[in-house]
């Protein structure tokens, strides 16, 4: 499959979040909202990365576990 596809499908998927691949070939996902101090504490991050789109996919599932178990 291609980057570009893998690109559009982990978008599709984690809507709240910009996916991108680096000229250096990493992954990268950047949140669309700010973070509250609450979710910054609870591990959330603005910006993630990993070498492939499955390693992507998983850390966003990570931070979706972190931040819907924040309470506001």
């Amino acid at each position: 499959m291609s980057f570009d596809r893998h690109l559009a499908d982990i978008a599709r998927e984690f809507p709240d979040w910009t996916i991108w691949r680096s000229d250096a070939g990493r992954w990268w996902a950047t949140r669309h909202h700010p973070l509250s101090p609450a979710q910054r504490e609870a591990g959330c991050a603005m910006t993630i990365d990993a070498d492939d789109p499955d390693g992507l996919r998983e850390q966003l599932r990570d931070q979706g576990e972190r931040f819907d178990g924040v309470i506001s």
